[in-house]
């Protein structure tokens, strides 16, 4: 969907933690050269070992540094990827804030945590109201992407797959695992309650909302 790319195109991953997804861009586009960023250094060091286990290392560059304040000049790149992490700035904010990283008509490709219908039932609206009130619907989402000064070329959403495989599945056995380990401190105790509750709303209510990818290029 990314059409009219250099040979060589320029990628920053915002935000990248561990950076399953960066490995993968390195794997999918032999020609791209990536710079990966985030504030925790173990996460990078991650990063580096996994993407040099993947014969990729030599494609990617970490950077320690923070999505509000990326040190990086004006139009630097091609491509801006961030999976799973403007809301840490904010959807309105990173869209703004990183606009000048791009290069006319480069592309934005990010998720973001959205509504799928008009009108959540009262359990999913109570669990988003506390963890991520910003939460809006598609369709908002759009408004203030346009707003900003993107093209919206494509939008999707996740897959289910997304969350269980890769997310709740394996966090069921952590808490499991964590449960008599942390029994008697009651912060640690309330954190796997609100996970237990994250699962549990997301298995009754998850078709109600998702991460929507959007795939947006810089209007000239």
């Amino acid at each position: 969907m990314l059409t009219d790319l250099p040979a060589r195109p320029e990628i920053l991953d915002i935000g990248c933690g561990a950076g399953m997804q960066t490995v993968e861009l390195a794997r999918t586009c032999p020609g791209c050269r990536i710079t990966a960023t985030d504030v925790h250094q173990p996460y990078l060091d991650q990063l580096a070992g996994s993407a040099a286990s993947a014969g990729v290392r030599d494609r990617i560059t970490t950077v320690r540094a923070s999505m509000d304040d990326l040190p990086f000049s004006d139009a630097s790149f091609n491509i801006l990827w961030a999976e799973g992490s403007i809301f840490i700035i904010g959807f309105r904010e990173g869209l703004a804030a990183w606009k000048r990283l791009l290069r006319p008509g480069g592309y934005l490709c990010l998720t973001e945590a959205a509504w799928f219908v008009e009108e959540p039932s009262p359990e999913a609206a109570a669990f988003w109201n506390e963890c991520y009130p910003a939460i809006k619907t598609v369709a908002e989402n759009r408004a203030i992407i346009e707003d900003a000064g993107y093209e919206v070329v494509a939008t999707f959403p996740l897959p289910a797959s997304a969350w269980w495989d890769d997310y709740y599945t394996p966090m069921i056995e952590r808490l499991a695992d964590l449960r008599s380990k942390v029994a008697g401190n009651p912060e640690a105790e309330a954190l796997i309650a609100f996970e237990e509750r994250e699962i549990a709303v997301h298995r009754e209510h998850g078709s109600e909302y998702g991460y929507e990818f959007f795939i947006l290029q810089k209007k000239e």
